[in-house]
């Protein structure tokens, strides 16, 4: 779609080093851009490969007005398809999650294969070319278990380099020989890019997630000792010394920890593996491990928390007992879906390695409490008296990073369509 006038002069004169407009968070027709520039046209994460154990094991979800179908096929791959009947468009798989053969459309018996080609519609005539009418594919990518789909024809190729660069990150962690232990899906009201800003900082860790800065310190997030009191001074030297310590024992065992970006990149992103306080081993109340049947080929608990934050949708943490993913999807101008899954070993078996609720507590509380946030957001950017107010330079410049890619990316999008309506 073609950006309103309006629109592009805010894209045009936003301040650097404030936040974004009001218009930008409620909207309903930078909503529709956005779906148009960042989500289909990304890369975004949507799944783990464990949520598709098995072949013949699918799911579905909404990316706007598209419906989604990934299928593990007897190969073991993953494909995707949108989720319509080449025959009149009835939509094929109305569960979130089922086990299939063939796709079949219940309407009219049209039935595809896993590859999606057209195997089998009847009452088309002789001359009815079945090769013509397979479902229409997504590109599909995994990186170490986690599943990113683009919906575009030609999907952005530095994907390439994220993948590169996070398989070492993720590798050992085994995702894809882990298995779903709890789900949780979250409306907040607000925009998705507040969500997403709300995600990117720490600076309101300490004063709102009394849960989460019990294992996580708010200064692995982007913080900085400088204009600080002496005390807050002294505990950010000392999670310092922590920091590379512990860099220099996790990378000695072969765990990639160093912090990694490409932030300003089409497909971006960044990681880093951070200690964790207490006992240093899981997002738990008492820090200690919540599944005693470690990952992969762990047998050391104490590996921090693996942070990976792509965008436009999604932040993750490995860790050496389990692993929290979470995805945002706009459902509209103030309304965003978080995903949250948690994913143990296989083979972990549930009241004897692990006990669901200890596990999900510091994160189902912390969710609770950023949605609380992201609502109280939204309320003020719709304010009359709001505007945009200044980052924190100490606190705040991933938020900032977020937000100006996202403005760049919508220049991008706009120079790349102007030569074609001059052209029509």
């Amino acid at each position: 779609m073609s950006a309103p006038s309006y629109i592009k002069d805010l894209i045009a004169h936003r301040e650097k080093g404030k936040s974004l407009h009001a218009l930008f968070y409620s909207d309903p027709e930078i909503l529709e851009l956005d779906m148009e520039v960042f989500f289909r046209k990304h890369w975004i994460y949507v799944a783990a490969e464990p949520q598709l154990p098995e072949p013949g094991d699918c799911i579905t979800l909404e990316i706007g007005k598209t419906s989604v179908l990934l299928l593990r096929g007897d190969d073991m791959y993953i494909r995707g398809f949108h989720n319509i009947c080449r025959h009149r468009g009835a939509r094929l798989v109305d569960e979130a999650e089922a086990t299939i053969g063939n796709i079949v459309c219940r309407y009219h018996g049209w039935t595809y294969n896993e590859d999606g080609e057209l195997i089998l519609a009847e009452h088309m005539g002789a001359d009815f070319d079945k090769s013509c009418h397979g479902l229409k594919t997504i590109h599909v990518r995994s990186v170490a278990g986690l599943i990113f789909i683009c919906l575009a024809e030609n999907p952005p190729e530095d994907f390439d380099e994220m993948a590169q660069i996070m398989e070492p990150y993720l590798a050992p962690h085994d995702l894809a020989n882990c298995k779903v232990a709890f789900t949780s899906d979250l409306i907040e009201e607000g925009n998705w890019k507040l969500t997403v800003e709300n995600n990117r900082e720490c600076y309101h860790c300490e004063g709102s997630h009394p849960q989460l800065s019990v294992p996580l310190s708010e200064f692995g997030f982007g913080f900085s000792p400088d204009e600080m009191d002496e005390r807050r001074t002294d505990d950010v030297n000392k999670y310092l010394e922590l920091l590379e310590r512990e860099h220099q024992r996790w990378e000695a065992a072969g765990l990639s920890s160093a912090e990694m970006d490409r932030l300003a990149s089409t497909t971006s992103f960044r990681c880093i593996r951070l200690p964790l306080m207490g006992e240093g081993e899981s997002h738990t109340l008492d820090t200690k491990v919540a599944c005693k049947k470690l990952l992969g080929k762990f047998s050391d608990a104490k590996l921090g928390s693996l942070s990976f934050w792509h965008n436009p949708n999604s932040w993750h943490h490995f860790m050496s007992d389990h692993i929290v993913t979470f995805a945002a999807m706009p459902l509209s101008p103030n309304r965003t879906l978080v995903r949250t899954t948690w994913l143990v070993h296989k083979d972990a078996i549930e009241g004897e390695d692990y006990n669901v609720d200890n596990m999900k507590q510091v994160w189902m509380m912390t969710n609770q409490q950023d949605a609380d946030l992201v609502r109280l957001a939204q309320l003020g950017s719709e304010d009359t008296a709001y505007e945009p107010g200044p980052y924190s330079e100490h606190t705040e410049p991933h938020v900032e990073a977020f937000c100006d890619w996202y403005i760049e990316r919508q220049k991008a999008h706009i120079a790349n369509d102007e030569p074609k309506l001059a052209a029509t």
